[in-house]
């Protein structure tokens, strides 16, 4: 980030930050020489930070290392109109990351509130993924990302947190406002713009494993797979006696519930 960032947080040029980027890039590989547990991951915070020079930077170290992108894109319509103004040549923010080589399938887009039918195209395209950040994005009141629009267009999306903006650095959380964010999106759109329980979870868990590229060694229960689960524990409740400690439990469950109104529950 060269630009755009207060002074301490700012890069002194695109230089210094492509310096610092390969020096974090060798402390990693020197603790974890395979990225077996750690992996450097490529940050442009968002296209208005960057200088056109910094962006293409990362784009050839990017080609070079091959490592993962991450940054935002189309958050809120202010932003949009920023990215216009500085970069004049570019035919949307999208163009932005794509003519720095940045936008391929290991780059990460957090967002994505706003994109117009020619970045989704283009996105779908390169094969880049989207993490959709609803709490953030209403916090902040960015708008309502259409989850099913980026679905329907081919598009790998999973669930993020961008806990600066938002109130929780829970996954499950995500999932539940993803599923509110869907509902305020079909008040406009219709009923098929709404995320069941079901999608929410995959987002949350084989959507995020296809995003970090993870897909193949985590988010399903298949053989061979890590074991990557949690036990959850829900207040049983029978004839009004509490058989676990109800009241330190999220759920009261009374015993008529099927499986798939615990898991709606939960």
């Amino acid at each position: 980030m060269d630009q755009m960032s207060p002074d301490f947080y700012r890069d002194e040029s695109a230089d210094a930050g492509i310096e610092a980027t390969k020096a974090c890039i060798e402390h990693i590989r020197a603790v974890d020489p395979e990225y077996a547990l750690v992996s450097p991951i490529l940050t442009p915070r968002f296209a208005p930070s960057c200088s056109e020079e910094s962006l293409a930077r990362l784009g050839r170290l990017h080609a070079e290392t091959q490592l993962p992108c991450q940054t935002h894109i189309s958050e809120n319509k202010g932003e949009i109109k920023l990215v216009r103004e500085l970069f004049p040549e570019s035919k949307s923010y999208a163009n932005v990351y794509d003519r720095a080589g940045l936008l391929t399938s290991k780059m990460i887009l957090a967002h994505a509130v706003h994109l117009t039918g020619e970045e989704k195209a283009l996105i779908r395209e390169r094969d880049a993924k989207i993490s959709h950040c609803p709490a953030s994005n209403t916090a902040l009141t960015s708008g309502c990302a259409k989850v099913r629009e980026l679905v329907d267009a081919g598009i790998t999306v999973s669930l993020g947190t961008d806990v600066s903006g938002g109130f929780s650095a829970s996954i499950l959380e995500s999932a539940r406002q993803a599923i509110w964010v869907s509902r305020y999106v079909a008040m406009q759109d219709g009923d098929d713009a709404k995320l069941s329980v079901e999608e929410a979870l995959y987002l949350a868990t084989r959507g995020g494993a296809k995003t970090v590229g993870l897909d193949d060694k985590i988010g399903g229960f298949e053989v061979g797979k890590e074991w990557d689960a949690q036990l959850i524990n829900l207040g049983r409740v029978e004839e009004g006696e509490e058989v676990v400690d109800v009241d330190a439990l999220p759920v009261d469950i009374f015993g008529w519930e099927s499986k798939e109104n615990v898991i709606a529950k939960w």
